[in-house]
């Protein structure tokens, strides 16, 4: 995981699923421009993304989805960011979708809470996970591709 420092400033780890949320201590701010270049850095690195907020029902409904099959992923959580605002503008110039949660897997967005979960069902989701590089290991697997837990 390599992410420029002026675009990050600390990294908080939780669950060992979640591979981390990110929040920023800066009080300066990032442009509109360097909120872009981040998010495609996020997307681009990770096997798995979430750009969500803490309150958001959609949001938990998505990373339950993920820790459920017992994939690794990374969340941003917008309402903690000291740029959420702006990195949610930024998705919305990427994605043409404002709303909360954007989830990313393999570099493309496949939409919210619902979509997530409705993937999953269908089946879908897996097999894009399965496509993901070393990044979407599961706890305790050290063969670097995507397992499903048991």
């Amino acid at each position: 995981m390599f992410i420029r420092a002026v675009c990050l400033r600390r990294v908080l780890w939780t669950d060992p699923r979640r591979m981390g949320n990110f929040t920023s201590s800066s009080t300066a701010g990032l442009s509109s421009t360097a909120c872009v270049q981040l998010v495609q850095e996020m997307v681009s690195q990770n096997c798995v993304v979430i750009f969500s907020k803490t309150t958001c029902p959609y949001c938990k409904m998505a990373k339950n989805v993920f820790n459920e099959i017992g994939a690794n992923y990374k969340v941003i959580e917008l309402d903690q960011h000291n740029d959420g605002k702006r990195l949610q503008e930024a998705l919305a110039q990427l994605t043409g979708v404002r709303t909360v949660p954007r989830v990313f897997v393999n570099g493309s967005c496949i939409g919210g809470g619902s979509d997530t979960k409705q993937l999953h069902q269908q089946g879908k989701l897996l097999p894009l996970l399965e496509r993901c590089s070393p990044c979407c290991v599961t706890e305790g697997s050290g063969s670097g591709h995507f397992e499903p837990s048991k």
